[in-house]
């Protein structure tokens, strides 16, 4: 292997630089190096962002660890998750149905004598997909990141939390392979509007119809979803590596 210009030697040793990388706990202030092997069980820490090692060396290698990852997020996260070739997650939602809402599910506004009520739209399919992408990526769940205590959220449209987290999907480098959504409500009946409801959800998404399932299912008037006084959704994702 050819000899590191010394702004790399300097940061790390020759030996670390022949061997594979890994990486954890990655900010935007510092990255940390580690062997693949078992030999060196503690990590290297580097404390300088991408831009300023890009700017000091031309080194193919640290060229390449440095433009592999993003670290500047518009979201502060503790860890950054092990890149795998593909990732799954499950997500679920419920809210109460309650007069002088809207009932909006998957972006669609469907007749109803009541709707969701929530701090944004309410829309229950929406809200489960994005904590399904997000747990699949290792994130802080829906709660956490748009926080119901934060005004500027208030009566939001869900399609703004679908978009973030379809951002932050491609940001980590996965895409969708497929995505099965289950709603569970008494009434209305869905049948009329799951096209629709399919082909929206498939557009925020950035993904072919083909991949997106959407299935239906009432609770046979059991407790509060079969008494139409809630709705609840579950859905699981695929990721898969760019």
């Amino acid at each position: 292997m050819a000899m590191a210009t010394p702004v790399i030697a300097s940061i790390v040793p020759a030996k670390a630089v022949a061997k594979s990388l890994c990486f954890s706990s990655i900010s935007s202030s510092s990255l940390r190096l580690c062997n693949s092997t078992n030999d060196s069980p503690s990590p290297t820490l580097i404390s300088s962002s991408s831009r300023s090692l890009r700017s000091k060396t031309s080194d193919p290698l640290m060229a390449a660890v440095t433009t592999s990852i993003e670290v500047e997020r518009d979201i502060t996260a503790t860890n950054q998750s092990k890149s795998l070739p593909f990732r799954v997650g499950h997500g679920f939602d419920l809210h109460r149905l309650e007069p002088g809402y809207s009932l909006i599910i998957g972006g669609i506004n469907i007749p109803h004598d009541r709707g969701c009520e929530a701090h944004s739209d309410g829309d229950v399919l929406l809200h489960c997909v994005v904590d399904a992408i997000l747990g699949a990526l290792g994130l802080p769940d829906i709660g956490q990141i748009f926080p119901d205590s934060d005004p500027k959220w208030k009566g939001a449209a869900s399609s703004v939390f679908i978009k973030e987290a379809v951002r932050l999907m491609h940001e980590a480098g996965y895409e969708l392979g497929n995505l099965d959504a289950t709603l569970i409500l008494q009434r209305p009946k869905l049948s009329p509007h799951k096209e629709a409801i399919r082909t929206n959800l498939s557009e925020l998404l950035g993904a072919d119809p083909s991949v997106v399932n959407l299935k239906a299912k009432t609770h046979e008037k059991v407790d509060s979803l079969g008494e139409n006084r809630s709705i609840a959704a579950h859905t699981v994702v695929l990721l898969m590596r760019k």
